[in-house]
């Protein structure tokens, strides 16, 4: 059994009142490790850490910001499976494959971060007065509060605080109470690359008693947090009562496309590529298919076969497609909004079963009705939905048929089509030829509507973490 306290300046500690919460393994569903229950008096002592971490770290060239992010890029890259590679597999419910794409990702999410600690512009521009000199300046925010998921422990967090702290922000961290052992981890990553003790906090424990404490904070100067829309309304209305800057990477209900011209066998992999990856438990995953009606019985014959060939459970063997979902409440979650489309009419094309513990299998569901949870909500689970489509124009208005809009998809040979599939899809992003899960470092990602705020990735990510400041001068007599 793993012993996990707080990250309080860079030392690991137990919770101040000594409360302790288990962490389950997913594919087990044993504990995995005790954890210290941080609370509202040790989100106080993070927060008076984190600033005086805040005046150290913000008062350094950016030239050795950037070295400390990448001495931790480094570190990761030489040293990463040895040391993330377990507890991803272990806490998070990964497959070997998706630990070592995460473990990668954050080397390179580290080192664009650490570009970008040099490259935060501004500008001068012309004053009605001659005589007058005006200039713009972008100074970090201060302290961030980041809230970070359970479905790519490492990577996302690693996307929210290294831009932060490239910015010169001081940190925060309050993790899922799923993953926290990987937070903390890279919480110790970040101070043994050189980022200041101070500046580097983590408070493991559970959402109810640390997350309203730390986004109320008079202390907290800015949020960001990656997770499910509902969390992030609340945190988004407690923010917003101190009018905090807010970046909130949220749910996604993607749609992919697939136009007539598409080989229906390629299209089946793409979609299953684009939604099985890690149980479904990705915000962009294209749980919504809308194929066009010519190819749609010959897509789902072959979609059929390719998810009944997957393999599925062993998270160790890289040709493994999945291993199980989070806890016993996402598979409870994923039995109900199938359960509720079947009875509203949908067909089960495949899947739908329990396969051990909490591993469930590759399911797609036909016709699921627009009223539907699975339709409509997030299900977070490896379940599809497939409709058929009479032509280009009513896919476009059924992908725009969610209160979502993170991401979308658009297979097709013509261009033109995907370009005004583009222009038309309200999402945070569109891929021709491509699912809608794709990463890059660069990347703006975020969405439209409940897909939540901002945007996180290259120096969209450093424009969250920091403010504008217009300074001028008089320079006549």
């Amino acid at each position: 059994m793993i012993e996990s306290g707080l990250l309080l300046a860079g030392v690991e500690q137990a919770a101040q009142s000594g409360q302790t919460f288990e962490v389950l393994c997913p594919a087990s569903e044993q504990p995995l490790a005790t954890v210290a229950r941080g609370d509202a008096t040790d989100i106080d002592a993070a927060v008076a850490a984190a600033r005086s971490g805040f005046e150290q770290w913000s008062a350094l060239a950016p030239g050795e910001r950037e070295a400390a992010l990448l001495r931790a890029a480094d570190i990761v890259e030489c040293e990463g499976e040895q040391r993330y590679l377990d507890l991803l597999i272990d806490e998070s419910g990964s497959t070997i494959s998706k630990a070592r794409f995460e473990i990668s990702y954050t080397v390179d999410l580290l080192r664009t971060a650490a570009g970008e600690a040099r490259r935060l512009y501004a500008e001068t521009f012309p004053n009605d007065n001659p005589q007058r000199l005006s200039m713009v300046v972008r100074e970090p925010l201060g302290v961030i509060a980041v809230i970070s998921p359970y479905n790519a422990p490492l990577a996302l967090l690693t996307k929210m605080a290294g831009f932060a702290v490239a910015a010169g922000n001081a940190l925060v961290i309050k993790p899922s109470e799923e993953t926290p052992l990987i937070a903390v981890a890279f919480g110790k990553l970040l101070v043994e690359a050189g980022v200041p003790a101070a500046a580097v906090n983590v408070i493991t424990g559970l959402g109810a008693d640390c997350g309203g404490p730390l986004v109320e904070h008079v202390d907290i100067d800015g949020i960001a947090m990656t997770g499910s829309t509902a969390t992030g309304q609340q945190i988004g209305a407690r923010g917003m009562q101190r009018m905090l800057p807010m970046q909130l990477e949220l749910g996604g209900k993607s749609a992919l496309l697939v136009l007539g011209d598409f080989e229906p066998g390629k299209a089946a992999a793409i979609a299953a590529q684009g939604l099985f990856n890690h149980a479904g438990q990705i915000c962009m995953a294209n749980s919504r298919v809308l194929v066009e009606r010519s190819i749609y019985a010959e897509f789902c014959a072959e979609l059929k076969k390719y998810c009944e060939s997957m393999l599925i459970g062993d998270q160790r063997d890289p040709a493994t497609a999945y291993g199980p979902l989070i806890n016993r409440r996402s598979l409870e979650k994923a039995q109900a909004h199938q359960q509720e489309a079947l009875a509203a009419g949908a067909t089960l094309l495949t899947g739908g079963e329990v396969l051990a513990g909490l591993v469930y299998q590759p399911t797609v569901l036909l016709d699921t009705p627009r009223h539907c949870q699975a339709w409509c909500e997030e299900t977070f689970a490896p379940i599809m939905n497939v409709v058929a489509v009479d032509d280009f124009e009513q896919a476009v208005t059924l992908a725009n048929d969610s209160d979502y809009g993170l991401s979308a998809g658009v297979l097709t040979y013509n261009y033109q089509l995907g370009l005004k599939a583009c222009r038309a899809i309200r999402a945070g992003s569109v891929h021709i030829g491509m699912h809608p899960f794709q990463s890059n470092a660069l990347a703006p990602i975020g969405g439209y509507g409940m897909s939540g705020l901002g945007r996180s990735g290259g120096h969209f990510s450093t424009e969250e973490f920091t403010q504008l400041k217009w300074i001028s001068f008089e320079l006549g007599d």
